[in-house]
């Protein structure tokens, strides 16, 4: 069985097939949220430090770090801020060192440019996810030589030079070539964390189906465990939360062991908290009865923020387990 291990400073998460389903939290991610890049922009970290702290309080267990800003006003004077090569590699560090301060949980360090993933690999403190290699020829030459000088897992997603195939055979024939390619660096199956792409069902009827399928695949042959943005299979339906909570524990049932995922919202939240109680990850119903006071709380007129805020600082939330830090290469 793939046992992937994260660590921060001081915790240990692992992803496996016989662990309770890692929720990495999406939120620090500028992508599409202007108002946080002119923060960053600004020199401004006051919500990345809030979103780092509620995410963690509500169940995330990894926190992604994504540091692919776009810096409108310094570009307009500047012309190297056009540049995500500038402008990625000393944020990225920045980001990274401000949350390990203040959040003692395994990161995912998410960045297409090569330097940005270096000074978060060099900054993070334990052994961070890295986020991602694909199967791009490019690509694997640039991120494989540093998942093995730093030691750590990466996520491998399933597309390459042709681009994202909606053959479902096609993506796991990428997934395969990565982990031989990583193989060859001297990277085991088990740090290879395999995104099968997840497409919006309201753009394919079959989207659902095809991950699953997958997910059972690379499962059962090529031993790997998986993860996902949650979010993309509902993307451009209405009531979202209701499809991704549903989605959820299918993909858990059929294998997936991870996913990349906004844990602020209760809905998606509950079900994965149900799902581990029901394929025996969560011992005794421990995590289940804790979650259950965090809903009743709900129920009582608090967010559900608040009141997970509330259950952790109570003790109730666990941000991964006690673990000595791993050697890295």
């Amino acid at each position: 069985m793939a046992r992937t291990v994260l660590e921060s400073k001081s915790k240990t998460v692992v992803i496996g097939f016989d662990e309770p389903f890692c929720v990495i939290g999406e939120r620090i991610n500028p992508t599409g949220r202007k108002k946080l890049a002119a923060e960053l922009e600004a020199g401004d970290f006051s919500t990345v430090e809030r979103d780092a702290l509620e995410q963690v309080a509500c169940g995330a267990m990894v926190l992604d770090v994504n540091s692919g800003a776009v810096f409108t006003n310094k570009m307009a004077t500047d012309p190297r801020y056009a540049d995500n090569n500038f402008v990625e590699p000393p944020l990225m560090r920045e980001l990274v060192a401000r949350i390990q301060a203040i959040v003692d949980v395994p990161l995912c360090i998410d960045s297409s440019v090569p330097g940005a993933l270096k000074n978060g690999l060099e900054t993070a403190e334990g052994r961070p996810l890295l986020n991602s290699v694909t199967g791009e020829e490019e690509r694997l030459e640039l991120v494989l030589p540093l998942v093995k000088k730093y030691n750590v897992p990466v996520v491998a997603i399933s597309n390459d030079d042709t681009g994202i195939s909606p053959d479902p055979d096609v993506r796991f024939a990428v997934a395969k070539k990565i982990v031989q390619r990583a193989a060859d660096f001297g990277i085991p199956a088990h740090d290879i964390v395999v995104d099968p792409l997840v497409m919006p069902i309201g753009a394919m009827a079959t989207a659902g189906d095809q991950v699953f399928t997958l997910v059972r695949r690379l499962r059962d042959e090529l031993g790997v465990n998986t993860t996902c943005g949650a979010s993309n299979i509902s993307f451009g339906m209405p009531h979202r939360h209701g499809i991704n909570a549903a989605f959820l524990p299918m993909a858990i049932c059929a294998g997936m062991t991870s996913a990349i995922m906004n844990p602020v919202r209760q809905v998606e939240m509950e079900a994965i908290r149900a799902a581990n109680l029901l394929m025996n990850h969560d011992a005794n119903g421990g995590d289940w009865i804790r979650f259950a006071r965090v809903i009743d709380a709900v129920a009582e007129g608090k967010t559900f923020s608040e009141a997970s805020a509330e259950a952790m600082a109570a003790g109730g939330g666990r941000g991964g387990r006690e673990g000595r830090r791993r050697a890295r290469g």
